[in-house]
């Protein structure tokens, strides 16, 4: 078996910025300890990502505080002391190797001689400047086929499948969609902050269109808010309260989402849950693009045409077959994918000679559907 390649104990650090983060990562996690390697977690603040971390009682390192001031000097300085407090951790840990969605991982791999996997799911063309302070430094790329990684693509590894799956592919997300006892549909709407150094132009879901929105909804539908932003007060009363662990199940008994979020629309699609996506990188986002395009499970509106949204609101909530017809278009896009967190195992522990299996036979994956 060529998991028996790697015969020594990794001592493996997984880099976090984002609570998507540590969903992409923890099945993956609690297969290589299962299988006896050390597993250590390193984090910058963002939203409930530290929540997460805390409940399911996982071994962390802080490496930044959560930002007060967003400008571009602050994001660069917060990357340099986080880089120097990865380096200590590494060292301390005595890590075989760093993989992760922070650049920082890329900084302290090359300073201490350790390779780094940088796992990305976002173009070259929209977070360019992630890219250039980033890939040049990382030792691989590992990033879904839709993905485009620019010029660094001699030091991408392609897999057959999305982040999101890693947890929401039916070998691990287990739950079912209960069935619903009132009039009324659930609305679920995340709202972001737009404020990573590589959002610097973003425009989302505004205050004015959510006002209008909840004025025609309310009445239909049960409105939830989950927001990474401070809300005028009006708001308050549709902020969602509830366990972390349990959004997913929560997104899938709602009949819509609609927010500005990527990643919460991505994961909508995979529960087979109709939803639209505001801002303004509609239709630059290849793997976006497929999900919409070819799997037809996500709408995407540009904020200037975000008035579209109380019509195709209302088309979806009122067709009674539509979740349906989106679970059965989810089939199809499945039947298309591999088990994410399985590959990413064997990659891990069979690292670097996964690297070579994979440059010269992309398909060794496929035995991983």
């Amino acid at each position: 078996m060529l998991n028996k390649l790697n015969h020594f104990k990794m001592n493996i650090l997984f880099a976090l910025g984002h609570p998507a983060h540590y969903h992409l990562f923890k099945n993956t996690s609690s297969a290589l300890k299962m299988k006896g390697h050390n597993v250590h977690y390193v984090i910058t603040q963002k939203d409930i990502l530290e929540d997460l971390l805390k409940s399911n009682k996982e071994n962390y390192s802080v490496l930044a505080e959560r930002e007060v001031r967003g400008n571009l000097f602050n994001k660069f300085l917060k990357i340099l002391k986080s880089t120097r407090s990865l380096i200590k951790i590494a060292r301390k840990k005595d890590a075989t190797i760093l993989i992760g969605c922070l650049s920082q991982i890329a900084y302290a791999g090359k300073i201490l001689r350790i390779p780094s996997i940088f796992v990305g799911e976002d173009d070259f063309s929209y977070t360019w400047l992630q890219g250039i302070i980033t890939y040049p430094f990382v030792t691989k790329i590992l990033a879904p086929k839709p993905t485009n990684v620019g010029p660094f693509d001699y030091k991408r590894i392609s897999y057959d499948g999305y982040q999101k799956l890693s947890y929401l592919h039916s070998n691990y997300f287990k739950s079912n969609r209960t069935l619903n006892t009132t009039k009324k549909k659930q609305i679920l709407i995340r709202l972001v902050n737009l404020s990573a150094y590589h959002d610097v132009t973003a425009r989302g879901l505004n205050n004015h269109l959510l006002v209008e929105f909840i004025q025609i909804f309310k009445e239909i539908a049960n409105i939830y808010i989950s927001a990474e932003r401070k809300l005028p007060e009006m708001f308050e009363e549709y902020r969602i309260n509830i366990d972390p662990n349990k959004m997913h199940e929560f997104l899938l008994n709602s009949d819509l989402f609609i927010g500005d979020s990527q990643s919460m629309a991505v994961e909508a699609s995979l529960l087979g849950v109709p939803n639209i996506r505001i801002n303004n990188f509609a239709s630059k986002i290849s793997v976006l693009n497929e999900i919409e395009f070819k799997y037809k499970l996500t709408k995407s509106l540009e904020p200037e045409d975000a008035y579209k949204i109380t019509e195709i609101s209302k088309e979806i909530l009122l067709s009674k077959d539509i979740y349906n017809i989106h679970l059965h278009l989810r089939d199809i896009m499945l039947v298309d994918k591999i088990d994410v967190t399985a590959f990413m195992v064997w990659f891990i522990e069979n690292y670097p000679e996964s690297v070579k299996i994979m440059k010269e036979n992309p398909d060794y994956q496929l035995r991983f559907k």
